[in-house]
């Protein structure tokens, strides 16, 4: 069973669009039995709050399904858990990196690293373009299943 985790800033926009699309590709995959996927905050600002407006809009035009969730944060704990622990952006690796001493056992990803791109995925929460955002997250999102298919 591989367990993979994804991060942002308030678990409302990018890290539940991201759980929901990977859902979704995993799906399609036929290999619901085979990956867990879930997503946290790294902050308390969203704790206990549904997926942000913006996100359920662009998941439906989409066709991707979501389901009413509250804002977790994410505790010390899941890095013993999860095998991929995926961030967003710059300042959600930081909070990682203090949260897990270092990331010892290297599960700590940008998302966009695994498309090969060195860059963050944008907060749709500040710039508003919640398309631009599911682009990038679905791009990461096929990238890390074909690489998790080739081990």
């Amino acid at each position: 069973m591989i367990k993979i985790l994804f991060v942002c800033h308030g678990n409302i926009c990018r890290s539940t669009m991201a759980e929901f699309v990977m859902k979704e590709l995993v799906h399609h995959a036929g290999r619901e039995q085979e990956i867990i996927i879930d997503s946290k905050a790294c902050r308390t600002d969203e704790i206990g709050s549904d997926t942000h407006p913006g996100t359920k809009a662009v998941l439906l035009a989409h066709n991707i399904p979501f389901s009413k969730r509250k804002a977790r944060q994410i505790q010390r704990a899941d890095y013993e858990e999860y095998d991929h622990i995926i961030a967003m952006d710059d300042e959600n690796m930081r909070d990682l990196m203090r949260l897990t001493n270092d990331d010892p056992k290297r599960k700590c990803r940008l998302l966009l690293s695994f498309a090969g791109e060195n860059r963050e995925v944008a907060d749709p929460w500040y710039t508003g373009n919640f398309e631009v955002t599911y682009q990038d997250v679905d791009k990461g999102c096929r990238a890390l299943l074909t690489q998790l298919g080739e081990h």
